[in-house]
């Protein structure tokens, strides 16, 4: 805890001054060190906020286009790009993956619908045999190695988090229809032409904006021992084959491989803008990027569950739509169940919901050792909705 607050910058409608009293309480009483926060309401920014600090020393201020690694909020962008192939007749849901990656069909895998990909129900949650660092940062190989694998588990029963997996297959399937990975899909169809300040990696170019990342507090290593005893292998090889903290993260490899589920790079304007295009039906910025009909198709629910990954640290069901994790009952992003959004290690957040017409992006360096719902993310959204 400390007492001191940095010097907020940015704007926040009067309206919404308990975003900005929560975004202060997160400096104050949750030990944030730098971050930023952006609420958007029927496209209208309402709240524009950073301060901090932009690495552990404190020598370097957190900007207005300060960019970070946002972890798993990445996967929204991801879905994004499969559901525009999808809403122009490119790319069927229902249709198996095979039929667009022959490669994948191996191993029990003809069936695998695209759908079962986007709602981590395709039980290749992570890689059997031992993956390196190296070989994660190759995209060849690590979609070979995927395309030969088998599943944990029977494909569509259960979901199960894949937390690195999820962008190679779902980025695969989007280079085989439209013949680019999924960062410059990404760029020429949508962040591109709004002008918005995200990328899936970081060019090198950027690198001198680029917040440094603080790794989590770390359990005593009884405590991981004993985790890992509970979780099933799926479990084990999602999140730690390969193991990856802040410090990849912050590395030049890192930063220049394709990884769309885990190392998208932006501001929280630009989470806020992305994820503005789902609650908004599908339109942002005056452009019109998916039918209202392809938008709503992103929360169409698979099933609830206790998700054979992250169930034994979340301690309760949850249910994905086509690539976002639905509110629900939990009330994860807000008291609509649902809105709809994604978390990305360590605090970082993505949120929209049609129904009340708001979007937010929360983007941190300092991480919370939680995979979802860090407490700072979950002030800022109980913030935003007291507001409406």
């Amino acid at each position: 805890m400390s007492e001191h607050v940095p010097e907020i910058h940015g704007h926040c409608d009067p309206r919404f001054a308990a975003v900005r009293a929560a975004f202060e309480e997160n400096f104050r009483d949750r030990d944030e060190l730098g971050a930023a926060v952006s609420v958007t309401v029927d496209g209208v920014t309402v709240a524009d906020l950073w301060g901090g600090w932009a690495d552990a020393a404190r020598t370097r201020a957190w900007e207005r286009d300060t960019l970070v690694n946002v972890w798993s909020t990445s996967k929204g962008p991801t879905a994004l790009c499969a559901h525009l192939l999808a809403d122009r007749g490119l790319l069927d849901l229902d249709a198996p993956v095979a039929a667009y990656w022959p490669e994948f069909g191996a191993a029990g895998k003809e069936r695998i619908p695209v759908r079962h990909l986007l709602s981590h129900r395709a039980g290749l949650a992570g890689l059997r045999e031992p993956h390196s660092l190296g070989q994660l940062y190759d995209w060849e190989f690590t979609t070979a190695r995927l395309a030969a694998t088998e599943p944990w588990w029977e494909p569509g029963t259960r979901s199960g988090y894949h937390a690195f997996t999820y962008g190679f297959l779902v980025g695969e399937v989007v280079r085989r229809v439209s013949g680019l990975l999924p960062g410059a899909f990404l760029e020429r169809e949508v962040t591109g032409p709004l002008g918005v300040d995200f990328t899936i990696g970081l060019p090198e170019k950027e690198a001198g904006r680029a917040a440094v990342l603080v790794r989590p507090p770390v359990a005593p290593a009884d405590e991981q021992a004993a985790v890992f005893r509970r979780s099933a292998p799926a479990a084990v090889a999602a999140l730690t084959n390969p193991v990856v903290g802040a410090g990849e993260a912050n590395s030049a490899p890192w930063r220049a491989a394709e990884i769309p589920a885990a190392n998208g790079h932006g501001t929280a304007r630009a989470v806020a803008a992305l994820y503005g295009i789902l609650a908004g039906r599908g339109v942002y910025g005056g452009r019109r990027f998916l039918s209202a009909e392809a938008a709503e198709r992103v929360r169409e629910g698979q099933g609830a569950c206790r998700d054979l990954v992250l169930g034994a640290g979340l301690g309760h069901d949850t249910e994905l739509g086509l690539g976002l994790w639905l509110s629900g009952p939990h009330g994860s992003y807000g008291p609509n169940p649902r809105a709809f959004g994604h978390d990305g290690f360590g605090g970082s957040c993505g949120l929209a919901d049609p129904e009340a017409g708001v979007s937010l992006g929360y983007v941190m360096n300092r991480m919370g050792p939680r995979i979802a719902d860090d407490p700072r993310k979950t002030a800022l959204v109980d913030a935003l909705y007291s507001a409406l």
